[in-house]
C-alpha cells in the first residue's frame, strides 16, 4: 500500500514537472503562433519596451531636473506604448494570456519541487522555565505610538517585568540601561523598539548568556517578522513570559556593533545620514542619489568577503543570514536567522544598461549575491557612512563585519503566527531532469530540524 502510494506521488511530482516545462514553452510561443511575424515584432517591441523602462528608472535616479522629468515621462510611456502596440494588433489577449501561463509554469514547478520532500531548515524550540525578573525597555515613539496603543507598559507590569518607559525627548544609553539591570538581577532583557534599539540591548543580552524578549512595537519589525511574531498586535509578544519557549539565532557586528538585520554601506549609508531622512525618505534619497549613484560624492568601496574581492560597489549590504532575492513574494525575507553566515548584496551599475541588465539579466555582472563568515568594507576615506538596522553611524574604515553563531536566545511565544514555509526555489535544470524520469525520484517526505 505504501510504495503504491509512493509511486502515485512520484508520478504526480514529474506529471507537475512536464506541466512547468509545457507551460513555459506555450507562453514564448504563444506571441509568435498567434501573430506570426507580427508577433515576434511586437515581443521584440516588448523587450525593448521593457528595457527602457529599466534605463528611464536609472536615469530618475541619477538625474536631476529636466532629464529626470524626461526621465519620469519615458518611465510611463515605453509600457504604455507597448500595450497600445499589442491593443492595435488584437493581441493584448496573447500577454495575459502568457502572463496567465507562466504564472501556472511557476505554480506547477514549485509544486513538483516542493514534493521532493526536501524542506528547510527549521529553528529548534528550546523549553525553558518562565523568567522571574524581567526588564523591558519601552520607546513609546517607536511604531507611531504602539506602546501607548496596547497598553504594552500594563500588560507587562502585570506580568510582573520591571519596566522601563524611554524619555522621547533626551536621549538615553539603551546598553547602559540594560547593563544595570544585569546588574540588578535581571533574568530576561527585552525590548519594544525599533530593530537598531531591539540590537543594542540584544547585544547585552547574548554577552550575559540571558534571554531576550522581541517586542514587534517598531515600524517596520524586519527582526519580528524573521522570527515569527505577531506584528499586527505586539502585545502578544508579552505572551512570552508565562508561555514561551528559546530560539538560539545569530548576532551580527560591524567592528563590535551589533546588529540583528544589516548593515548598509554606500549609497543607503549615505542617504540614511541625511537631517530629513526620518521624515521624508523618498524626498532625501532623490537629493541624494544622483552624486552617489554618479560617483560624484562618497567613498569608492571595496569589500572581500571570505577571500572573495568586490571592486567599486555603490552599495553593499550585509545581513545577518541571507535574504532571500528569488522570490517576489518572498522578497527580503530570511529562511534562517541560525545559518552562522552572514549574507552579502553588493550592486555595481555605471550605465542605463546596465540598469537595464540588472533588472533584465537572470545573472546581471553587476549584481553580486554571497555568504560569507567575515567581511570587511573598505574605502578611500578614512571613514564609512553606515545604516546598522536602520540607525545612521559613522564608523573609521575598513569596517569588519563578522557573526556570532547562536549568541542570541530569543524567548518567544509558544503560540504565534510562525515564519510562513517559503516555496521552493525555481530550478529548471531540475525540473527537466524531474520530467524526463521514468522511476523514483523524490526523497521522502521529511522536515530537518537544527
Amino acid at each position: 500500500m505504501g510504495s503504491a502510494m509512493g509511486e502515485w506521488n512520484h508520478r504526480r511530482q514529474r506529471w507537475a514537472a512536464r506541466g512547468a516545462l509545457a507551460a513555459v514553452a506555450l507562453a514564448a510561443l504563444l506571441p509568435l503562433v498567434s501573430g506570426g511575424l507580427k508577433g515576434l515584432l511586437l515581443l521584440l517591441a516588448g523587450l525593448v519596451g521593457l528595457a527602457l523602462t529599466a534605463a528611464a528608472l536609472w536615469w530618475i535616479l541619477s538625474r536631476r531636473g529636466p532629464a529626470r522629468m524626461a526621465a519620469a515621462v519615458l518611465a510611463v510611456v515605453a509600457p504604455v506604448g507597448v500595450i497600445t502596440l499589442f491593443a492595435a494588433a488584437n493581441l493584448i489577449w496573447v500577454v495575459f494570456a502568457s502572463l496567465l501561463l507562466w504564472c501556472l509554469a511557476v505554480w506547477s514547478g514549485r509544486y513538483a519541487l516542493r514534493s521532493t520532500g526536501l524542506r528547510p531548515m527549521r529553528v529548534k524550540e528550546y523549553r525553558t522555565p518562565p523568567p522571574q525578573r524581567p526588564f523591558i525597555l519601552l520607546n513609546p515613539r517607536s511604531g507611531g505610538g504602539k506602546v501607548g496603543k496596547f497598553s504594552l507598559k500594563e500588560k507587562a507590569e502585570e506580568l510582573g517585568a520591571q519596566v522601563v518607559l524611554l524619555d522621547p525627548d533626551h536621549h538615553q544609553d539603551v546598553t547602559a540601561l540594560a547593563k544595570a539591570a544585569v546588574a540588578d538581577g535581571a533574568d530576561l532583557l527585552g525590548v519594544a523598539g525599533g530593530d537598531g534599539t531591539q540590537a543594542m540591548v540584544a547585544a547585552v543580552a547574548a554577552e550575559h548568556g540571558l534571554p531576550f524578549l522581541v517586542i514587534s512595537a517598531g515600524t517596520r519589525n524586519h527582526f519580528a517578522m524573521d522570527l515569527g511574531l505577531d506584528r499586527d498586535d505586539p502585545s502578544t509578544c508579552l505572551d512570552a513570559l508565562t508561555d514561551g519557549v528559546e530560539l538560539r539565532v545569530d548576532l551580527g557586528f560591524a567592528d563590535g556593533r551589533p546588529f540583528v538585520n544589516n548593515a548598509s554601506f554606500g549609497v543607503y549609508g549615505a542617504v540614511v545620514q541625511s537631517p530629513g531622512y526620518r521624515d521624508d525618505k523618498v524626498g532625501a534619497a532623490l537629493e541624494r542619489l544622483p552624486e552617489l549613484l554618479t560617483r560624484q560624492s562618497g567613498p569608492r568601496l571595496t569589500a572581500s568577503a571570505d577571500g572573495t574581492t568586490i571592486a567599486d560597489p555603490q552599495a553593499v549590504l550585509v545581513s545577518n543570514n541571507a535574504y532571500r532575492m528569488d522570490d517576489p513574494f518572498g522578497f527580503g525575507r530570511r529562511e534562517r536567522l541560525n545559518s552562522g553566515k552572514l549574507g552579502v548584496l553588493a550592486v555595481r551599475v555605471d550605465s542605463a544598461v546596465e540598469a537595464a541588465e540588472l533588472l533584465l539579466s537572470p545573472r546581471p555582472e553587476g549584481l553580486t549575491v554571497l555568504t560569507a563568515q567575515h567581511v570587511v568594507v573598505d574605502a578611500d576615506e578614512p571613514h564609512l557612512e553606515v545604516g546598522l538596522d536602520g540607525e545612521a553611524l559613522t564608523l573609521p574604515a575598513p569596517v569588519h563585519c563578522r557573526i556570532a553563531r547562536r549568541a542570541l536566545r530569543v524567548r518567544v511565544p509558544r503560540n504565534r503566527p510562525g515564519v510562513p514555509e517559503a516555496p521552493p526555489r525555481m530550478d529548471w535544470r531540475r525540473l527537466r531532469k524531474l520530467a524526463a524520469a521514468v522511476g523514483r525520484t523524490a526523497a521522502p517526505a521529511r522536515s530537518r530540524r537544527s
